[in-house]
């Protein structure tokens, strides 16, 4: 059974994955918009695997003989100025969920919730991979100036990413 503590910050953290596959649904949008249809890809499948997370979260709290307690979503920004400040708002966005699921892990580890905190365990590791793939893009991104044929080369890269397991795949164009 989780503790009240464990079951609330769970609860947060829930919240904050379905906030990041809104955010990456919105960041997919707009490059929908701006014809960048392997970047929207990227991000739709993004925000497939942010509703993973969400679920992963959710089965593990009723599991746990935990209460699913879900709330309002703000609404994710919707405008940005290019494709690189679009992957740098997702590396950023990453940073701060791997702040999120360090303060999570701390916590399990001070209520002595073992399963919680090797459970947690995995979401530190993907973390790693989150923030890296971000960057990587960022730093690319900045490399060939985020436009032209450069912008063209990411673009169509980025439209190669696999779909997770389970998930939707976005419709042909």
């Amino acid at each position: 059974m989780l503790s009240p503590k464990i079951q609330e910050a769970l609860n947060q953290q829930i919240n904050a994955e379905a906030y990041s596959a809104y955010l990456y649904l919105s960041m997919s949008a707009y490059f929908e918009t701006e014809s960048l249809k392997g970047m929207a890809h990227w991000m739709r499948v993004q925000a497939d695997e942010e509703r993973g997370h969400a679920m992963k979260l959710y089965d593990f709290v009723n599991a746990r003989d935990g209460r699913v307690l879900l709330t309002a979503l703000p609404a994710p920004k919707t405008q940005w100025s290019g494709p690189l400040e679009v992957f740098e708002d997702a590396y950023q966005h990453e940073v701060k969920v791997t702040g999120l699921i360090n303060d999570l892990m701390n916590l399990a580890a001070s209520e002595k919730d073992h399963s919680a905190h090797d459970f947690l365990e995995w979401f530190a590791n993907e973390q790693v991979q989150e923030e890296a793939d971000a960057k990587l893009i960022v730093d690319q991104l900045k490399l060939v100036g985020g436009q032209g044929l450069g912008l063209f080369m990411i673009d169509q890269e980025l439209g190669r990413r696999p779909a997770s397991a389970g998930a939707a795949a976005p419709a042909a164009t």
